[in-house]
């Protein structure tokens, strides 16, 4: 790191000193501070060499060697010079490599940055100063999403209820034709309130508010609660669900929160399930982690839907969606549930051959003895992991007509391995 000879302008920009010192700072704390600024600096002389440049910026990788490596920077810089006057520009860096990587990943974004370039002295040395804001940016971004996925949602049901009263109103006279709209009316009025409750529940889980009760919670009861919920559903399509694996299985959190979602993943399976078919539901321990299994036989999501799947109001089928009634937010309130709780949640699919979504939660061990992973979801080797494999004894399988089936359940081998998905939503 060189210093530029000779003392710079003084900064009367905000948060400038009202008096300056006549003490001058030893260069070697000037490096120190410079170097530990949050924001890249780069200062060049007048013929676009440059004399100093801190950790950040080079981070960035606007430097090489003694010269800005980035033509829009250096634009920026000329056309400060010329002007005399402070310039301001903001401009997409490309992706630098990680070390010890020689090249920038595949999945790598742009580097969004505000340059800011300032004239120190007569000389022609140019100060630039760079603020990353890629996260601001995305941040700006998912909020325009979501108000705007928000308005068209809330249009669907609004506006049917509109033409809905409209032919009540028309029908007056006709009794079958009033009850049949009312019914209708009812639907899309659930519709709307549920919509409006998991918008409410998202928000909440996305403030990243305190969890407000947690304790001890068996995993056996959590899923038979969210079975007991998704009964009906599972009913009305002759599916049934068979839970396997230890129950004994304990995790710390809050009960509300995570059987909601454990049973958004259930329903989100039979939803996508062929009439008659099963739905697996298991729980395992491996090391210190719980994983909450839910696969099915459904028609499974295509490569190019697994990233997004857990986005907000994302359909991997819309037209499907559409028919269950699905908000689009079901999967997007199970990550955040599983994040919030110290954990994270992937899909295992392929088309045609159903799908395995894998809850992984922190095992709590206080009031149980470490021990060897518990079989049950993926266990013993048979599958990948969020695969499902053979049942233990005594394990429960709830059918469609309500009833309960103890003793082993058929044995069926899980997926050769599942694809973690980043990042939204409902099928």
């Amino acid at each position: 790191m060189t210093l530029v000879p000779g003392r710079p302008t003084p900064y009367t920009g905000p948060g400038a000193a009202v008096e300056e010192s006549s003490t001058v700072l030893p260069a070697k704390l000037i490096r120190r501070v410079i170097s530990g600024l949050p924001t890249g600096l780069v200062v060049v002389d007048s013929v676009d060499r440059v004399v100093l440049v801190n950790t950040v910026a080079r981070r960035m990788g606007v430097v090489h060697h003694d010269e800005i490596a980035v033509a829009e920077l250096a634009e920026l810089v000329r056309a400060t010079r010329l002007a005399g006057s402070d310039r301001e520009r903001q401009i997409d860096l490309p992706p630098v490599p990680e070390p010890p990587l020689t090249r920038p990943r595949p999945d790598q974004e742009a580097l969004a940055v505000r340059t800011r370039a300032r004239v120190l002295d007569s000389t022609g040395h140019v100060a630039v100063i760079l603020d990353d804001i890629t996260e601001s940016r995305r941040v700006e971004a998912v909020r325009r999403d979501f108000v705007a996925n928000v308005s068209h949602e809330l249009k669907t049901p609004v506006g049917a209820l509109h033409v809905l009263a409209e032919a009540v109103a028309a029908a007056s006279e006709d009794p079958v034709a009033v009850r049949r709209f009312a019914a209708r009316m009812t639907h899309e009025s659930e519709r709307l309130a549920r919509l409006v409750q998991e918008i409410i529940d998202l928000s909440r889980l996305q403030g990243a508010e305190p969890l407000p009760d947690l304790r001890p919670l068996r995993t056996g009861d959590l899923l038979a609660e969210a079975v007991d919920r998704a009964r009906f559903a599972a009913q009305a399509q002759s599916i049934s669900v068979a839970v396997i694996g230890d129950g004994e299985l304990q995790v710390l959190g809050d009960e509300s929160q995570l059987v909601t979602a454990v049973a958004n993943l259930l329903e989100n399976a039979i939803s996508y399930s062929p009439h008659g078919t099963r739905v697996v539901l298991g729980v395992r321990r491996t090391g210190t982690t719980v994983e909450i299994s839910v696969a099915d036989e459904g028609i499974g999501i295509a490569e190019k839907d697994l990233e997004r799947v857990f986005e907000r109001f994302y359909r991997a089928d819309p037209a499907r969606s559409r028919a269950t009634g699905g908000t689009g937010l079901g999967l997007a309130i199970v990550k955040h549930i599983a994040t919030n709780h110290g954990g994270a949640v992937t899909v295992w699919s392929a088309e045609g051959s159903g799908s395995t979504f894998t809850m992984r939660l922190p095992v709590f061990t206080r009031t149980r003895p470490t021990g060897d992973d518990a079989g049950g979801v993926g266990g013993g080797g048979d599958g990948g992991p969020g695969g499902v494999s053979t049942a233990s004894p005594g394990t429960a399988e709830f059918r469609a007509d309500g009833a309960t089936r103890s003793g082993r359940n058929r044995e069926r081998p899980g997926p050769t391995g599942p694809s973690d998905a980043r990042g939204g939503t409902n099928r």
